[in-house]
């Protein structure tokens, strides 16, 4: 063979063997790349495994931990050798006991099905925070002055501090009671907003830890703290509530300076702070901020600003046992949106629309005399008339005041306060309102996006994106109801409602695992679950039934999305306390009393003569949730082991469920409510015994072509409503129902121009007027809860709940609608799962891809293996495929990882 031949054949042949090399990539501590201020001593690994090879799995993996990089060939800290599992996430820490405020290094390798092993993996590192109380040598200072009140001036505090040595590494660790900014030498600290975010704080106070050395220099520095009213006492709910955590604003901040030579410092917040309030004249959640230019201090958090008439500030002796590492993702900047319209309304309002309903701020450029002020106002729509629209705000003023200093070009956006909005009016602004000088930036919690969905329907398309930006709208570190009116609260039923597909859009782990250990915190000693969370209502209010099962339902549903176990460990104290407060409260196992919010929303035509509300029984609804928690709580129970309460809880359920039986089903089978939530509800948790559930699906079908193919479901009903549906053979149907147009219907907001989901199926009416401005946000992300049936359903991507977090994916996609494709795809801990179905000409194709350590089964929609393709080639000629059987008028497969292409035709 000619020498440049063969040359050409072995680089061919090499990168061959590198293309397809099995990799380690994509370490994760806690679900956290590289994360700093880790609060757990028992941090549990996770990596992907990126192959282009089919049919890949691991057989054992090795990981090492040290404090430095070139101690982990070594493993100083932890090397657990080579352990044979198939497990690549939650892989727990087992070393020595970790010490706080150190940075560790750790890379992974593994072995595959072939007993090859990998290279090591790139080093990833995760750094500690304060694991005990006792890490804190800061002291909470407050300002002690007079305006130090709900809607005061904000305090700015300072402290001047020399460095005297090189630099190797700084952290500042912070916390407030309030809401924080810090800064150093004039540069802001971090990109989190709206910090410390919001928790129970009596009992759970998150502080972050930043890495600040790019901020900290050789010589004098300076450290500043800017504080805002926030949740900790700004108005909350109703009735004038607030002082709710406290009525005195404080910050607790620690500065770890660690030096070339190895020796460390730390600047405290202590008694040589200053004081003193500046421009920031006031700032609620509710009601926005006032700002005053003319009142700036420039480089008031510079080293050299004289800060001699400052006050000193006061210490106060708090405990730090409620202090915990931030745990989930903190509020951050993201989309940006630039005007689309200026519009004089009819009444002569000047309105910027933004073309998007989202939550944040607008940063606004503008140039006048001192003194002037410029108000802004926030507001999701407008009326009929084209005029700007605020009445649904109900109490929440939802403004910003800014007052010009008169120093040229000003830009100013607040800082502790956000608003829910699409549109704003401008008013007191000099000069011409251009859309050059606004800018309206999208807050939420820095979830990364996981999944993503896209059909051959435009509308449907617009719905998901609705769906989605209703979830950024609404997940500011807790799950809110809405994000523009006087509540912005996290209520229970909500979450519960949209929590799977919350999971399918974003990554919600951390997010919701921190969410629930407020739960847990504010749930009473009767096992009651507040309204909401944190709880700032009365402590008796709590106890509704689909509302307090949040504590049963998201912890499950948290481990089937990403087959994380200690999420159950963690709330099993709290489940089984729900159910003993649904036992307590029950007799003879039936649950008919206490307060309960329904069918939240249901429809209900305005003068209703002839009894076509869909008004179903709050008590039959409750012992639905009852069993349906109780079911739950067995799985999990299963699970921890924890055999006597499987056995005690099974034989609840069978009373339970023999109790809404003699209760609610009449001797031929109907329910008492011959509503659509009555029948879905005990057809999804399998209250009726089998013989009965297909009469209960007709009836179920009848009643929605009474109301002309319409839903009539509210909060608890709609979630379920298309799974049943499909579950029961009714594929057409809940197609027919997503892809209704007129009211009530998921697509008639759409028509309507909606950009998120509403609270109300006709928050707009069909006449153009709105529903009570009482109860009417256009940014509620419950109805949305169909995003999850798009992607299990319609597109079908699903786990195996024995294969939990997509370790055993089910690939069943249902066609209808009149789509002539659906794609999704989801990004879970071991990689992207994609499906993307089309037909074509009578032939349905159906592409996907299955991460590396999972296995698929695979539904194709016919019944002759034999007729079915995979690239092109007959089934028989793959050994990665494997036939499993027939069921639901599909093949079913079972595949390894990597991508593949089904095609048949359709009989």
């Amino acid at each position: 063979m000619p020498r440049k031949l063969l040359t050409f054949v072995i680089a061919i042949l090499f990168v061959s063997v590198a293309v397809a090399q099995t990799k380690v990539a994509d370490l994760q501590t806690e679900n956290t790349t590289n994360p700093i201020g880790l609060g757990t001593a028992h941090p549990r690994f996770g990596w992907k495994i990126v192959s282009t090879k089919r049919a890949v799995m691991q057989t054992a993996y090795e990981v090492q931990v040290s404090t430095t990089l070139a101690g982990l060939s070594k493993g100083a800290v932890w090397n657990s050798g080579k352990i044979t599992s198939d497990q690549s996430v939650f892989v727990d820490y087992n070393g020595a006991a970790l010490q706080s405020t150190t940075r560790y290094f750790w890379r992974v390798r593994i072995w595959d099905e072939a007993g090859k092993a990998t290279a090591w993996s790139e080093p990833a590192f995760f750094e500690t925070g304060f694991l005990s109380p006792a890490d804190w040598k800061a002291k909470w200072i407050e300002s002690g002055l007079p305006g130090d009140i709900v809607l005061g001036a904000s305090p700015y505090f300072r402290k001047v501090f020399d460095v005297t040595k090189p630099i190797a590494s700084a952290r500042l660790t912070i916390t407030a009671h309030g809401m924080y900014e810090a800064s150093i030498n004039g540069k802001r600290v971090g990109d989190a907003y709206l910090t410390p975010g919001w928790t129970s704080y009596k009992t759970r106070l998150q502080y972050q830890v930043y890495d600040v050395t790019a901020s900290v220099a050789q010589g004098k520095n300076a450290i500043g703290v800017i504080l805002g009213d926030g949740w900790y006492r700004g108005h909350l709910a109703w009735e004038d509530n607030k002082n709710f955590y406290g009525n005195k604003l404080g910050v607790l901040a620690q500065l770890t300076v660690t030096y070339s030579d190895g020796t460390s410092e730390a600047i405290v917040t202590d008694d040589q702070w200053k004081v003193r309030t500046g421009p920031i004249v006031s700032s609620s959640i509710y009601h926005g901020e006032v700002y005053n230019a003319q009142l700036e201090m420039p480089d008031w958090n510079k080293a050299s600003f004289d800060a001699s008439a400052w006050t000193p500030v006061t210490v106060k002796d708090f405990p730090f046992t409620n202090l915990t590492a931030s745990e989930s993702a903190n509020i951050t900047k993201h989309e940006t949106f630039k005007p689309i319209k200026v519009i004089t309304t009819p009444k002569g309002e000047k309105v910027i629309d933004f073309g998007q309903n989202l939550t944040g701020w607008v940063h606004f450029k503008v140039s006048g005399a001192k003194g002037t002020q410029v108000t802004i106002r926030h507001a999701e729509v407008l009326d009929k008339k084209g005029n700007f629209y605020t009445d649904n705000l109900r109490a929440a003023k939802a403004e910003v005041h800014y007052t010009l200093k008169g120093n040229g070009i000003e830009s100013y956006e607040p800082r502790f306060t956000f608003f829910g909005f699409r549109y704003i009016q401008i008013m007191g602004y000099p000069g011409e309102i251009t859309a050059d000088n606004f800018e309206a930036i999208a807050l939420y919690s820095d979830m990364k996006g996981t999944g993503q969905f896209s059909c051959s329907n435009a509308l449907v398309n617009q719905l998901q994106h609705n769906i989605q930006w209703g979830q950024r709208g609404n997940f500011l570190d807790v799950p809110t109801d809405c994000p523009q009116r006087d509540e912005r609260l996290g209520w229970t039923g909500d979450a519960q409602a949209f929590a799977r597909t919350a999971t399918f859009n974003f990554d919600v782990e951390n997010f919701f695992a921190k969410w629930l250990k407020d739960l847990a915190a504010d749930q009473q000693p009767d096992g009651r679950v507040p309204f909401v969370i944190p709880n700032v209502l009365k402590p008796a209010d709590g106890g509704s039934a689909g509302w307090a099962d949040a504590a049963t339902i998201i912890p499950w549903t948290m481990y089937v999305a990403y087959g994380d176990k200690r999420i159950l460990e963690d709330q099993y104290a709290s489940m089984k306390s729900w159910i003993r407060f649904m036992q307590t409260n029950s007799t003879d196992n039936l649950w008919n009393k206490g307060f309960h919010f329904g069918d939240w929303l249901f429809y209900r035509p305005f003068d209703d003569n002839d009894g076509r509300s869909a008004v179903t029984d709050k008590y039959l609804i409750a012992q639905c949730f009852y069993a349906h928690s109780l079911d739950l709580t067995i799985k999990t129970a299963k699970l921890l082991g924890a055999t006597d309460d499987v056995n005690q809880y099974t034989a609840l359920l069978e009373k339970v469920k023999a109790a809404f039986m003699n209760e609610y089903v009449t001797p031929n089978g109907h329910l008492v409510s011959s509503t659509q939530t009555a029948y879905v509800l005990a057809l999804n948790f399998d209250m009726l015994p089998e013989g009965m559930r297909k009469q209960a699906a007709d009836f179920l079908v009848k009643n929605i072509k009474s109301y002309g193919t319409h839903l009539t479901t509210g909060f608890l009903g709609t979630p379920y409503l298309t799974h049943v549906l499909t579950r029961f053979g009714y594929t057409d149907v809940a197609y027919q129902l997503l892809l209704q147009e007129s009211y009530p219907s998921w697509l008639y907001p759409v028509k309507l121009g909606a950009t998120t989901i509403w609270e109300r199926w006709d928050g707009i009416r069909t006449d153009s007027t709105f529903q009570t401005p009482g109860m009417n946000s256009f940014n509620h992300y419950a109805y949305g809860a169909i995003g999850d049936w798009l992607y299990r359903a319609a597109a079908g991507i699903d786990t195996d709940e024995e294969g939990a977090g997509y370790k055993h994916i089910n690939i069943h996609p249902h066609m209808g609608g009149g789509f002539s494709f659906a794609n999704a795809e989801l990004n879970t801990h071991y990689g992207t799962v994609s499906a993307h179905w089309k037909t074509d000409n009578g032939t349905f194709t159906l592409t996907i891809d299955v991460p590396a350590n999972t296995v698929a089964t695979v539904y194709v929609p016919v019944l002759t293996p034999e007729s079915i393709t995979e690239s092109d080639k007959a089934l028989s000629t793959s050994k990665e495929i494997k036939v499993l059987g027939k069921a639901d008028d599909a093949t079913m497969l079972q595949v390894g990882s990597g991508h593949y292409t089904f095609a048949a035709k359709l009989n």
